[in-house]
């Protein structure tokens, strides 16, 4: 069976919708402004959807919220994850999208959680539930696209199945709730930012919470909401005010988040809802538990739980790494404080290891106007010295110069027990798998590719930073 169409003749929730009354098995994908999505039913049922943006960026934010209740999810694991699964470009990525014989990379990592016992099969559903519903509400806002559906791979996703009509029902009332910010606001990716003069000159917007306004520097609304461990809409309802009066100025999404479709629409609900109070939603949960992934798990929404109700497995105590003494021969390293550092509020302190002036004065420039204080380090030789004098939160480590290699002076760095848990990223142009598998092993926290994007380095700092 392969069928095909476009939107302009059938919108998506009624195409969903039809699916759903159909006891076959098929594989919905829909292609529009350069962005796939793919969604697989199991008899009218939803097993799992996705779509090509920045689907490791999706499972983080909802792995980050899950870790609240499910201390096995840390950061170690989460960048785990995406060393072993992410693949390297987006072209590879739009091919695992195109291609039914193999899972998506990032359903895959959910299913390598189980197997590993990081996650429980009945906590694997919860958190496929809530990646579905975002996608959907991307799906529902599809105006123009092609669409195509076949049959179910043999490997399709076998987790848990999803009830259609309960999923579009809460989607599409998102979505409407998103709408009702028009015009002022037509996607959860745009960035905000503080209008400090405005701020001085208003005592008003001395209400927000001082955390946010600190992380009010370059990350979306749907990423804020993660930092600030609150609810989107929440989330916005409390900066609506401030945006409309010119307090908060929102910039475009970043790339490529600027391709997904925006909030605006003919459904566009009542301005109502932005007074309002949010209805606390929890997130769904399951009744039923089954440890074997081959077998799928219906979830009735009508029957909810907040999660810290869901068992979780208890973290293991990790070994503790031995000191290193530093020879004493070792020199300061030539250091250079960029103007991000001048700024006196800054909160968190990056040091940039690279023989490459031209790589660290654009880190720098990315950097810059966020709330860091950065510290550029141009000879290998000499940066443990600085790195134990500046005691950074975050590192960022070329993986080749001259005389001593990333894999090195990364082992060199966690041996010493201060910075055992200090995120350390590598910086390269290497893309293979071997390279990764070498970084895991010398204690690597994550690859930022080269060349990178602003949006790039900023993701990697919100996950390890946030």
């Amino acid at each position: 069976m392969n069928l095909s169409g476009t939107f302009t003749k059938l919108r998506p929730q009624s195409l969903l919708s039809q699916l759903s009354k159909s006891s076959d098995s098929v594989c919905l994908r829909a292609f529009s402004n350069s962005v796939s999505w793919t969604i697989y039913l199991e008899q009218g049922k939803i097993a799992y959807a996705t779509h090509s943006i920045e689907p490791f960026d999706r499972l983080e934010r909802h792995l980050r919220r899950l870790s609240q209740q499910i201390p096995l999810l840390n950061s170690q694991i989460r960048v785990q994850l995406r060393l072993r699964f992410e693949v390297d470009s987006p072209s590879q990525l739009l091919e695992h999208h195109s291609n039914l014989t193999t899972d998506s990379p990032e359903y895959q990592a959910i299913t390598w959680l189980v197997e590993q016992g990081h996650l429980h099969s009945t906590q694997a559903a919860v958190l496929i539930q809530e990646l579905v519903k975002e996608v959907i509400e991307s799906w529902l806002l599809i105006k123009v696209g092609n669409f195509e559906f076949s049959n179910l791979p043999e490997n399709a996703p076998k987790i848990c199945r999803l009830d259609v009509e309960k999923i579009l029902e809460r989607c599409q009332a998102r979505v409407q709730r998103w709408q009702a910010f028009a015009p002022h606001i037509s996607s959860p990716y745009q960035r905000p930012y503080l209008f400090i003069n405005k701020s001085i000159q208003n005592p008003a917007f001395l209400d927000l919470q001082p955390n946010l306004t600190n992380w009010m520097k370059g990350f979306s609304l749907r990423h804020l909401a993660v930092i600030m461990n609150q609810d989107e809409i929440q989330l916005v309802q409390n900066l609506y005010h401030y945006i409309v009066n010119g307090g908060i100025i929102l910039h475009e999404a970043d790339p490529p988040f600027d391709k997904l479709p925006k909030t605006f629409g003919e459904l566009s609900a009542s301005p109502q809802y932005i007074t309002e109070p949010t209805k606390p939603e929890f997130v769904d949960t399951l009744v039923e538990t089954n440890t074997d992934t081959e077998s799928s798990i219906d979830i009735p929404l009508d029957e909810l739980a907040p999660i810290e109700e869901l068992p979780y497995i208890t973290s293991p105590s990790q070994d503790n790494l031995q000191e290193l003494t530093i020879p004493n021969s070792i020199n300061f390293a030539p250091e250079r404080v960029t103007t991000a550092t001048a700024t006196a509020k800054k909160t968190y302190k990056i040091i940039s290891v690279d023989d490459s002036p031209t790589i660290l004065k654009e880190i720098s420039r990315f950097l810059e106007d966020e709330n860091f204080s950065v510290v550029t380090i141009d000879d290998p030789l000499k940066a443990v010295m600085s790195i134990i004098r500046h005691k950074p939160d975050l590192i960022l480590l070329d993986l080749n110069m001259a005389g001593i290699d990333g894999y090195e002076l990364c082992r060199i760095i966690r041996n010493n027990s201060m910075f055992k848990n200090t995120p350390i990223i590598f910086v390269t142009a290497n893309k293979g798998l071997v390279d990764k598998v070498k970084a895991n092993l010398v204690g690597a926290s994550g690859y930022l590719t080269k060349p990178f994007t602003r949006a790039e380095l900023l993701k990697l700092v919100f996950m390890h930073l946030a």
